[in-house]
């Protein structure tokens, strides 16, 4: 039995002492290449998030469902909303993360939707108050 409980001790001491090894090789100080990834990255992230002006597609539950036809000319959307967008048998659900944009042609967002756009409204939740 004590030599069960030493094997099992050592075995421990060998597993953690090579696995605190490997993780301090992790972590060491990036070389300059790596430095250059990293502030690619960054700049690649920044850039999406500019791209992103109008929103993004999203999986959560719609608030409400808006149907575009050829007699639509506009939506009224409000900053954060996410709404479900039919435009003939396709839709898109959308959140309406749009911080400083006021109105879009719909057609950044959904192609072929040229001749509508969409006007934001500030979120309440949003607006400074009293």
């Amino acid at each position: 039995m004590k030599s069960t409980v030493f094997s099992v001790a050592c075995a421990s001491v060998l597993l953690f002492g090579t696995a605190n090894a490997l993780a301090g090789e992790q972590y060491s100080e990036p070389s300059g290449t790596q430095v250059g990834v990293l502030i690619e990255v960054a700049a690649s992230a920044a850039q999406e998030r500019q791209l992103a002006r109008y929103g993004y597609t999203s999986l959560a539950k719609a608030e409400r469902s808006i149907t575009i036809d050829g007699q639509t000319r506009h939506i009224n959307v409000v900053r954060m909303e996410t709404i479900a967008i039919r435009v003939g048998e396709k839709t898109v659900t959308w959140t309406f993360d749009t911080l400083g944009t006021a109105s879009f042609p719909l057609s950044k967002i959904i192609p072929g939707t040229d001749q509508v756009t969409v006007y934001v409204d500030e979120n309440p939740m949003y607006r400074g108050g009293r």
